[in-house]
């Protein structure tokens, strides 16, 4: 009932000027009246408003401006800064590629779990992690679409990445563009060896901040296993 409430009265607001945020709450309402809906609507007020800040008690739209991969890094650095353990400087992986990759409602049907498990998939970092988290959903919910299974090898391609000092991978039409930190660890000889087994397929260019273009083939969608050999070959 108090939903219902609730839900009459945004609509008897909705005559004045709401922003995006009450736009989206009141498309929240409307959709989450039966009984036992208070959690759904609980957690999509964490994703329209965000978490609040770390290991704080003020509520606001923190984890929606920084993405929820990052506020996931930001809360665990924090934790650890607070148990005194040392922290290095580091940075951020950016992968931005032409790839359908996230988890289905009709996968994951509860909003908490869906949460849960992207969380565990923004923290892998090697491929046991990669495996226990694969084995786990697969125990979980069943055979991974192509979707999830596009997610979990993003995860581990960017942690790849990252070891090799990589700052972005950026995909442009059929060009996939490797940027890297200009201190990073990247064996020359290898890079070499690449760039004549690849035969034009790689173009690597070493001005202030070197990068490594990847030319894909137009008429065939992005491999991400592909990449990620690339990336292990570097």
């Amino acid at each position: 009932r108090s939903t219902r409430i609730a839900y009459a009265y945004l609509m008897y607001r909705k005559d004045k000027v709401l922003n995006e945020v009450s736009e989206k709450r009141l498309q929240t309402i409307r959709e989450f009246t039966e009984f036992g809906s208070g959690f759904k609507i609980a957690m999509r007020d964490l994703e329209i408003r965000g978490a609040g800040n770390l290991l704080g008690s003020e509520q606001h739209g923190y984890m929606d401006a920084v993405g929820y991969d990052l506020y996931c890094k930001l809360l665990d650095e924090e934790v650890r800064r607070l148990k005194g353990e040392s922290i290095s400087e580091d940075f951020e992986t950016l992968i931005d590629i032409s790839i359908s990759a996230f988890i289905p409602g009709s996968y994951i049907k509860n909003e908490e779990q869906k949460l849960e498990i992207y969380k565990k998939i923004s923290l892998i970092k090697d491929d046991n992690d990669y495996d226990d988290i694969q084995e786990e959903i697969e125990d979980r919910y069943g055979d991974l679409p192509a979707q999830v299974q596009n997610l979990l090898d993003i995860a581990i391609t960017k942690s790849e990445a990252h070891e090799k000092g990589i700052i972005s991978i950026i995909q442009k039409n059929s060009i996939i563009t490797m940027s890297f930190k200009p201190d990073a660890n990247v064996d020359i000889f290898r890079l070499k060896a690449m760039l004549v087994e690849y035969k034009g397929k790689l173009i690597f260019s070493s001005k202030l901040q070197p990068y490594l273009n990847y030319m894909a083939d137009e008429d065939k969608k992005l491999d991400i296993k592909e990449l990620r050999q690339i990336i292990s070959k570097l």
